[in-house]
Order: structure tokens, then C-alpha cells, then sequence
């Protein structure tokens, strides 16, 4: 055996011991060290640097599980990730020791017809970090370092920061529902929710040639921020009513469809006359609320498109037939295939059009990130803000992104 051979055999087979936060049980969330192997043949080693705190992870912090999916071991949470890359798995040719990489986590079986079609979004043996679906879970990002499969990381240009790096996760949603949406060209979009996910369709829809995009919320900051940082072109304020019976919650979605087809559009010459929305081509529906879907359904024009979103209300009473006899389809959008390439050439559009001498045309995505925090050791902190709307200061809370690893890496040998 050369000596190269067997320095590689001993590298490969030493283990070190890494921080992670872990959670075991609501709101239970420790820093403990666990081993960490050398990276397989095929495997980077990615040293985390900014992760974004999702949803899924705010409902497994607050309650030890996300719907009916229960926690069932302790469980690192987060999944929207970019990192460094500090070593290379023996058989990997295509990264360097330095590289900024944006981590996809969702491993697929690559087998099934679902991932043969391209489809691995839905296949069903899908691992994803941060789920405890699958048994033994898929542990998360907040890690100091992981090993993940070369293959679904994603290499980022010098000029895109390891934070946006991070926004491809959320930015991947919204690619895949506007594919799904099949826009037509100076189509009419309608967004309900300005959350996150909601500010990324509003923006991608814009990308994509819409030529009205309207975001929707009950909360007059958010909109107000989509404007402000040119995610939408209109915004509109959902009155806060409710209901007693179905009845009134149906009429009172009717009368939400038409207050916003009285929204003012942007291209005035468009089909329409007198310069109102009137029925929209689509409607992304990124809150999951039962009456946001309602109303979608009396917004949407004859043969449009209502894309399914968010993750709430698990069973809704819709009124269906306004929504079959008018063939408006209701497209389930389920996370993202095929996205990252995507992304990372509309993040790299937007760093270049928000430079002073930039054209200004696209939205600055890092501003969504409202509030980061540092280290393994703020990660409860970060949690508690992220189910915030405003902060104590009475600022708003988009996203919330803990950093890491800012100290100098340990540069690890080919393995």
C-alpha cells in the first residue's frame, strides 16, 4: 500500500465532534456535541454559515411536531442552509476545499417514477432535513458542520453572499409554484399572504412577466414593505371579518373577490377598460387560512389557476362548484424540483441590478432577512422572534436567520 493510500485510509477512518442544536421535546432545545464521520466518496463536508428559520421548524420548536408528523428522537431542526465547504468526499471532482454552496436537503430515491419523470419533490421515499417524517429523522443544518451528498449542493458565485445562499430554499417554493402556474404573458396575479414565501412569489411572479401583481394581507406593514421594496406592484388590505356560519363566510369572501378586482392595474390598456384587476389569472395562496382560499376561488377568473401553497387549515369548506363550473383549476404546490440553477441566476440578476450603477428593477432580497443572530447559542432567541410579527421595537419580522462559523476553518484534506 503507498503511503498516500494509507494516510487516506486513517483520515477517512477519524471522527470529530461537532456542536448542533437538538431539540427534544416544545420548546426543549439544547447545544450538544456529536460525532461527525468524514465525508463519503461522493459527499461534501459543508461548514453551515446562515440558515433561515421556516415554518415547519417554528411549529416542530413550539409543539415537538408539525401537524400529525410527531418528533420521535431528539432532532437538529433547519433546512434552509448555504455553507463552506471544508472536505471532499474521495470521489468528488467538481467542488473545491472554499467554495460557497447552497445545500438542497431533500434527498429522493431517484428511482421511483415520480424522480424518473423529475418530479422527486413528491417521490415517496423523500429524506429532508429538519422532517421528522421519515424514521430515523433526516438531522437538520443547525449544525456546526454536516455531510450532504455533492450532488445536491449547489456551487454560489463570488458575488452571491452565503445568505442568499440561504433565501434559495424559500426563493425554490416560489420558482416551482410560478412554473406550476403557467403564466400567460402580462398575466393579472394575486398573492394572499406577505409573508416570506408570499414576498418570494409576488417577486418571481413580477420576474416572470406579470404585469399587475397585488399581495394581500391583513397586515398593513408587510404590504407596506412589498411596495416599499419593489416585491408587488399593488397591495391590498384584507378586512379582518369573520363569519358566524358558512354562509356569512362565503358571502364575505364574495365581497373580499370584488373588492379586489376594484384594485387599480398597472398596465391600463390590458383587457378591461376601465383600469380595474377585475378577475385575476391566478392567485398564489401562501397563508393556508380557510377564507383566503374562499375568496381565491371568487377572485379567479374562468379558467384560471389557484395555487395551493401554504400549509394550514388541513380540511376547508370551499365553495367547489364556483370553482368547477368556471374550470378554475386548484394546483397543489408541494416544495420545489429543479429549482436551484434557477435561483441562483435570478439572486445573481437581482445583487446586479441593486448595485449603485444598477438598473434597480429587481427587488433586494437580502432585506427580507429582518433580524440574524449569531451562533448555536442564539437559536432559541432566533425561534422565539420568528413567531413574531413585529419586534420590541414595533419592526417587522420577515425572516429570521441564525449565522455561524465565522471563526477560521480547519481546511480538511481530499478523503
Amino acid at each position: 500500500m503507498s503511503v498516500q493510500a494509507a494516510l487516506q485510509q486513517s483520515d477517512s477512518s477519524k471522527s470529530q465532534s461537532v456542536k448542533a442544536s437538538v431539540l427534544h421535546g416544545a420548546k426543549d432545545l439544547k447545544v450538544e456535541n456529536r460525532p461527525l464521520e468524514q465525508p463519503a466518496a461522493t459527499e461534501l463536508q459543508v461548514s453551515i454559515r446562515s440558515t433561515g428559520l421556516c415554518g415547519s421548524d417554528l411549529h416542530y420548536y413550539h409543539h415537538n411536531r408539525n401537524g400529525d408528523i410527531l418528533v420521535r428522537e431528539p432532532m437538529s431542526l433547519g433546512h434552509e442552509s448555504a455553507g463552506v465547504v471544508v472536505a471532499l468526499g474521495s470521489a468528488v471532482s467538481n467542488f473545491k476545499i472554499g467554495d460557497k454552496v447552497a445545500l438542497e436537503v431533500g434527498l429522493p430515491c431517484g428511482e421511483c417514477d415520480r424522480c424518473v419523470e423529475g418530479r422527486y419533490n413528491i417521490c415517496k421515499g423523500m429524506r429532508f432535513r429538519s422532517s421528522a417524517k421519515a424514521f430515523p429523522h433526516f438531522q437538520g443544518t443547525l449544525q456546526d458542520r454536516i455531510n450532504h451528498p455533492a450532488e445536491w449542493c449547489h456551487k454560489l458565485p463570488e458575488t452571491v453572499s452565503l445568505t442568499l445562499g440561504a433565501l434559495l430554499e424559500p426563493l425554490s417554493v416560489a420558482i416551482h409554484a410560478t412554473r406550476r402556474a403557467q403564466l400567460p404573458p402580462s398575466s393579472v396575479i394575486l398573492i394572499f399572504g406577505a409573508g416570506a414565501v408570499g414576498l418570494l412569489c409576488a417577486a418571481m411572479a413580477k420576474i416572470s412577466g406579470s404585469s399587475t401583481v397585488i399581495i394581500a394581507d391583513i397586515d398593513q406593514g408587510r404590504i407596506d414593505f412589498a411596495i416599499q421594496n419593489g416585491f408587488a406592484h399593488r397591495s391590498f388590505l384584507v378586512p379582518r371579518k369573520r363569519g358566524a356560519s358558512i354562509e356569512e363566510r362565503l358571502e364575505i369572501a364574495k365581497e373580499v373577490a370584488g373588492l379586489v378586482s376594484g384594485v387599480e392595474k398597472m398596465d391600463k390598456g390590458r383587457e378591461g377598460g376601465d383600469g380595474m384587476v377585475g378577475e385575476v389569472d391566478a392567485v398564489f395562496e401562501c397563508t393556508g387560512v380557510e377564507a383566503c382560499l374562499q375568496a381565491a376561488i371568487y377572485a379567479t377568473r374562468p379558467g384560471g389557476r389557484i395555487m395551493l401553497i401554504g400549509m394550514g387549515t388541513p380540511i376547508q369548506t370551499l365553495p367547489i362548484s364556483a370553482a368547477a363550473l368556471r374550470e378554475v383549476d386548484l394546483v397543489g404546490v408541494f416544495r420545489y424540483a429543479n429549482t436551484y440553477t434557477r435561483g441562483i441566476e435570478v439572486v445573481s440578476n437581482a445583487v446586479r441590478a441593486n448595485q449603485p450603477s444598477g438598473s434597480k428593477d429587481m427587488p433586494n432580497f437580502e432585506k427580507l432577512v429582518t433580524h440574524r443572530y449569531k451562533g448555536l447559542e442564539g437559536v432559541r432567541e432566533a425561534f422565539e422572534m420568528a413567531g413574531k410579527t413585529v419586534d420590541g421595537e414595533g419592526r417587522l419580522v420577515l425572516k429570521v436567520v441564525v449565522e455561524m462559523n465565522d471563526e477560521e476553518e480547519r481546511a480538511s484534506p481530499r478523503l
